[in-house]
């Protein structure tokens, strides 16, 4: 292959969505790895997963850190899932996983972490929760992920006939939460344990306000200009449906659009300056697929 191909290949690489993508990756699998390093680890909370395995070993072998046992466990489950899962396995969540194990053991070298920066346990809770799971969730959106647990699942879902692996993967996180009761104190025990609850709820919650819309319903006797300012202005499309007023019985025209929050209060503002007798309902969504928004 000579040198005008390779150029031509990095240069179709090279786009301003991917290097966006590569960039919030980066920015999220960082977050994962300051939350897990700075808080997770000096606390001892064990919120299941890969971090938490590490932190249990840890303590049985102190003459190994958790940071390597993280990069060990990863490795190990990166080979796995390239056997037997092929390449399919995903190259997004390889280089996450490999970045967030060095990512853990740079932090451990160059900021060695004796003790908790505060005595206040429920405070570093929240920020060994948060931080990682905003960090998740913007791998997630991204169809990556920092390995660990979810190649596990992954190999599961391929050979077994497990029916619910999500179910599967919580049981074992809450039995590494569990026994954390007995390795660390119940203290520990119970944060970790507080701590594993609410990360699925912070996780799910950042995703759905990472990809939150607006979809209208614009009840309106002048659907072509509000049509006209989506189409030119927002860049978007619309759906013109025929309605009739239950009351009134006059026939109408309800204007069907989806955008962005940014561009909902234009829209609003603009509908209304339109046709200041407009009706609207304007509901949340956090999927909407389709072009302009989320790839199928």
């Amino acid at each position: 292959m000579d040198e005008g191909q390779n150029k031509g290949r990095l240069a179709s690489w090279m786009t301003k969505e991917n290097l966006k993508i590569f960039g919030i990756v980066n920015l999220g699998t960082l977050l994962l790895s300051v939350g897990v390093y700075f808080f997770k680890f000096p606390n001892h909370f064990t919120t299941g997963g890969v971090s938490g395995i590490s932190i249990i070993l840890g303590k049985f072998f102190p003459n190994i850190s958790s940071a390597t046992f993280v990069a060990a466990i990863n490795i190990i489950l990166l080979i796995l899932g390239f056997l037997f899962i092929g390449r399919s396995f995903g190259i997004l969540t390889a280089y996450c996983s490999l970045m967030y194990s060095l990512e853990t053991w740079l932090f451990e070298w160059l900021f060695p972490m004796d003790a908790p920066f505060t005595d206040q346990p429920l405070l570093e809770l929240c920020f060994a929760i948060f931080l990682p799971a905003v960090g998740s969730a913007l791998l997630f959106n991204y169809n990556a992920s920092s390995g660990g647990t979810d190649i596990v699942a992954m190999i599961l879902k391929k050979y077994s006939s497990i029916g619910d692996i999500g179910k599967a993967l919580m049981i074992s996180d809450s039995l590494i939460a569990v026994s954390s009761c007995f390795i660390f104190g119940m203290q520990v025990g119970m944060f970790s344990l507080l701590g594993l609850f609410l990360k699925s709820f912070v996780v799910d919650s950042v995703v759905e306000n990472i990809n939150l819309c607006k979809c209208f319903f614009i009840i309106t006797t002048k659907p072509d200009e509000i049509n006209d300012y989506v189409i030119h202005k927002l860049h978007h499309s619309s759906t013109i449906l025929h309605a009739t007023g239950g009351y009134s019985h006059t026939e109408e025209k309800v204007v069907m659009v989806a955008c962005r929050r940014r561009e909902a209060v234009w829209l609003r503002q603009v509908s209304k300056r339109i046709d200041p007798h407009s009706f609207m309902l304007i509901t949340n969504s956090s999927e909407i697929i389709g072009k302009g928004f989320l790839a199928v």
